[in-house]
């Protein structure tokens, strides 16, 4: 942020990874790292996370929250951030 700021010009600049991952993949990490490993039940939108210490259910899928068009693939391209300001990512899961 403090390297936008002291540009010229304002502009935009995407701050990413460069990396693509599962949101259950995110999931998984977040609980583990939490203390809370999960196990998956069911499958597509009846899939749930169980809290394998507990037995609690700790995830369920809402379509409630689904894109009305859902693409593909989400992936920043943080090149521009990378030539213009030097800026260099850590890769995501590295400190996990």
């Amino acid at each position: 942020m403090w390297l936008m700021l002291q540009q010229q010009k304002a502009d935009d600049y995407v701050i990413a990874t460069g990396e693509t991952y599962m949101v259950r993949t995110f999931a998984e990490m977040v609980f583990a790292r939490l203390g809370m490993p999960l196990q998956w039940r069911g499958s597509g939108v009846n899939e749930e996370g169980i809290d394998s210490v507990s037995g609690k259910t700790v995830i369920r899928i809402d379509t409630k929250y689904f894109r009305p068009a859902e693409v593909d693939l989400l992936l920043g391209d943080p090149s521009k951030a990378k030539r213009e300001l030097g800026w260099i990512s850590e890769p995501a899961l590295s400190n996990w």
